[in-house]
């Protein structure tokens, strides 16, 4: 329990966060040019963050779908398909990464989570007096 909590609280290093924003930036373009190859209209993918672990060998990204009915089968779908992707994204970042760091995709589910905050505060029912209308987060 000690280490999760010493592993989370832990501040990312400068090398860290650059391979990240590569990252971030060439798995949008990467995953948007395969749902354009799969003849995927009308679904939008953005890359919302990645982290890297310290020792450079886990990448988790954080990846919003909308609509977001698709979100689950989508994320899925990458995670099933990651290493064709890793391939990929080596072949962009090949001057800029000695080693590509192992991929997991989550979905990002945090603009739904406002989006009902949001209207739950406009509606009727006050989330802050019942606290039960707004569902649990789930913790990646």
């Amino acid at each position: 329990m000690s280490f999760i909590v010493y592993f989370c609280a832990m501040i990312e290093s400068n090398r860290q966060k650059k391979i990240a924003g590569v990252l971030q930036e060439d798995l949008a373009n990467v995953l948007q040019n395969r749902l354009r190859e799969a003849g995927q209209m009308g679904i939008l993918i953005s890359v919302s963050k990645v982290t890297v672990t310290t020792d450079l060998s886990i990448a988790k990204v954080y990846a919003s779908v909308f609509p977001s009915t698709n979100a689950d089968d989508i994320v899925k779908e990458l995670n099933a398909i990651k290493p064709q992707i890793k391939h990929e994204i080596s072949q962009l970042t090949k001057h800029q990464l000695r080693r590509m760091p192992e991929l997991y995709f989550y979905n990002d589910d945090s603009l739904d989570y406002i989006e009902k905050i949001d209207e739950a505060v406009k509606g009727e029912e006050d989330p802050l007096k019942n606290p039960d209308l707004m569902p649990k987060r789930k913790k990646s």
